[in-house]
């Protein structure tokens, strides 16, 4: 009981000087579901509405690609990175959008490519002349099912990741040059040799750390290169100094999701 006085004694300290508490979010309001594609698979997803949901209007779609640690069948890992930002105040209020968060199964990737995990950085050939992973394709499935069902701005729906998931990112907006009205994949990859003119109307925002000891920075790098020659609207950030977690960085910036919502597309293919 005296321990109990103590904490709560100190508590009210805090508080009297000021100090602010951070509560974590409730992730539970990101609806847990399931996605079955034609041929048996099992997509597990979590699906998060505006706050004061209203089917009379229409709401920008986000679709968000967790990183291959995230990876299960849970249905829970994919919101360790970024689930919260969607959750905050002031972005609910601001930028009300339906966020879909699929996870990909521990076995497979977003993105086609092959990984040689025994060098660090990692080495990454991508190929988009193989066909699409299963989870990719049942991610973008997924999006026109919700497109259908919800009540979805199809001008403006948009796409993020991070690593793995920036690569499923690029590999998306390849493979779907006329859906997404902007991306931002970070510390992610892609075939550069594949990406042409048809993706010139998809803004991107890039985002890499100079220091990352997993995801090579060259990545993003070529990338970028490669989408300015093509003309494509392309901004990119690369943090001094960070590791493989700037996504903790990119979340942090307060003009991504603005830039994000400010864009849309006059013509959508779904």
């Amino acid at each position: 009981m005296k321990n109990n006085a103590i904490a709560r004694f100190a508590v009210l300290l805090l508080l009297l000087s000021g100090y602010k508490f951070s509560y974590a979010q409730d992730l539970s309001q990101y609806e847990k579901r399931e996605f079955k594609t034609a041929d048996g698979n099992t997509l597990p997803y979590r699906l998060l509405f505006p706050e004061n949901y209203d089917k009379s209007k229409k709401y920008p779609l986000i679709l968000f690609l967790h990183g291959a640690g995230e990876r299960g069948t849970d249905n829970e890992k994919q919101l360790v990175h970024g689930g919260k930002m969607f959750l905050e105040a002031q972005n609910r209020e601001k930028f009300p959008a339906i966020v879909i968060a699929p996870q990909c199964p521990p076995e497979s990737y977003w993105a086609s490519v092959k990984v040689d995990r025994d060098k660090r950085p990692m080495t990454f050939e991508f190929d988009y002349q193989r066909p699409s992973n299963w989870p990719l394709v049942a991610a973008y499935d997924l999006v026109k099912q919700v497109v259908g069902e919800e009540s979805v701005d199809k001008h403006r729906l948009y796409i993020m990741g991070l690593s793995m998931g920036g690569m499923g990112t690029f590999e998306q907006v390849y493979q779907h040059p006329k859906t997404f009205a902007a991306a931002a994949p970070i510390c992610g990859g892609a075939d550069v040799q594949a990406y042409d003119k048809r993706v010139r109307k998809t803004p991107f925002w890039v985002f890499h750390g100079d220091a990352d000891s997993v995801v090579p920075v060259e990545n993003s790098r070529r990338m970028v290169d490669k989408l300015k020659a093509l003309k494509v609207p392309v901004q990119y950030t690369e943090y001094p100094g960070v590791n493989h977690n700037s996504w903790d960085n990119a979340f942090a910036e307060p003009q991504l999701l603005p830039w994000l919502f400010s864009h849309s597309r006059r013509k959508v293919k779904l």
